[in-house]
């Protein structure tokens, strides 16, 4: 059987191709869907409702699908499946992309002035605070950063402060403050001034 009578075929119209475009379009929506609830946390107007309408768009592909062939056992499995596959691939993307800025408490009881040097050095800016813990005197560090630079703070933590305790924060919403210096190839140095920020 060549392809384009394998394709006419009826039977495997129905046990394919359709559960296929229904799997395939459950992945698309679920991960619109997971994007949109990410642009809706941001904050971000004209984007959410934009992804929001190939959102609902595509979802009802897959469910007219369904209607129409309701004795299907098929469309059930690849509906169910493309909706678990669109949330794995949705984590994936939101990771990728790593919009939005963060907040990083680091606090330790241990001397802390290589690490907070080594933040300096590469552009991060801290507030430090002298504080009681329950083993005695530590220092909290705060550092506003960009999701993406994240694990570069986290490498410096564990390479300088194994041991002190960390929380990471989504912030919405940055006024005023100093995000850089941000050193470039060649040792040039540029600074970017925020004001107002949202967290994009």
């Amino acid at each position: 059987m060549d392809i384009g009578t394998l394709v006419t075929d009826p039977a495997f119209f129905s046990l394919v191709a359709i559960p296929l475009l229904i799997f395939t379009a459950r992945v698309a929506d679920v991960t619109l869907g997971t994007m949109r609830i990410i642009f809706v946390s941001r904050g971000l107007r004209i984007l959410a409702p934009t992804v929001a309408f190939f959102e609902i768009l595509i979802w009802l592909v897959a469910i007219g699908q369904i209607f129409q062939n309701l004795t299907n056992i098929a469309n059930y499995i690849a509906y169910a499946a493309g909706f678990a596959v669109g949330n794995y691939v949705g984590i994936l993307m939101e990771e990728r992309l790593a919009m939005g800025i963060s907040l990083i408490r680091i606090i330790t009881q241990f001397d802390a002035t290589d690490f907070l040097l080594r933040l300096k050095s590469t552009g991060f800016k801290t507030t430090v605070l002298d504080a009681k813990g329950k083993h005695g005197d530590v220092k909290v560090i705060f550092t506003v950063t960009k999701r993406k630079d994240i694990p570069r703070v986290i490498q410096m933590v564990q390479e300088l402060n194994p041991n002190a305790f960390y929380t990471i924060e989504d912030i919405r919403t940055v006024r005023g403050g100093v995000f850089g210096p941000v050193v470039q190839p060649g040792g040039r140095e540029r600074k970017f001034f925020r004001f107002s920020q949202k967290g994009k």
